[in-house]
């Protein structure tokens, strides 16, 4: 973006325009892979970082919650869509002044939309160092199939 020097014998329309380019250019920034994560930041909301990826037979999803507890982690699995949800609880201070308060407490949702079939009766979960892991076999139909070539 370049530096525009005002002229003030422009029509007033003119100047809108640069104004109009502006509000593209902030429109363009929360429309990028990072925008949600930006959103998230300007309006004081959380939502773990997630990591899908595609093996042969299997999606595995890692999500990053630090510091939470078992039992305040949720993960379903709802027609080709894979919700974790849950709530990181403040930590209460009985001593001291808190000086700066930095992490996002609250309660958190994030889908994610499975690009196949799974099989929900294998999905397993786990959950270590802060990040839970889900493995999500894929369902039978949608693997792929090795068609034997025969010789006459």
């Amino acid at each position: 973006m370049a530096l525009i020097r005002f002229n003030r014998t422009e029509s007033p329309l003119s100047r809108f325009q640069g104004l109009a380019q502006l509000r593209e250019e902030m429109d363009r920034l929360f429309e990028l892979p990072f925008g949600d994560f930006v959103e998230q930041r300007l309006f004081n909301e959380w939502a773990p970082a997630v990591d899908l990826y595609e093996e042969k037979d299997r999606f595995i999803v890692k999500a990053e919650l630090p510091g939470m507890e078992k039992k305040d982690i949720d993960v379903s699995l709802h027609e080709g869509a894979l919700t974790i949800s849950g709530e990181r609880r403040y930590e209460e201070r009985k001593e001291g002044t808190t000086h700066r308060t930095e992490r996002f407490y609250g309660k958190f949702q994030r889908t994610v939309t499975l690009p196949t079939k799974v099989d929900a009766d294998k999905v397993k979960a786990s959950y270590k160092d802060g990040v839970l892991t889900i493995t999500l076999p894929k369902a039978e139909e949608v693997k792929p199939k090795q068609i034997e070539v025969h010789v006459k």
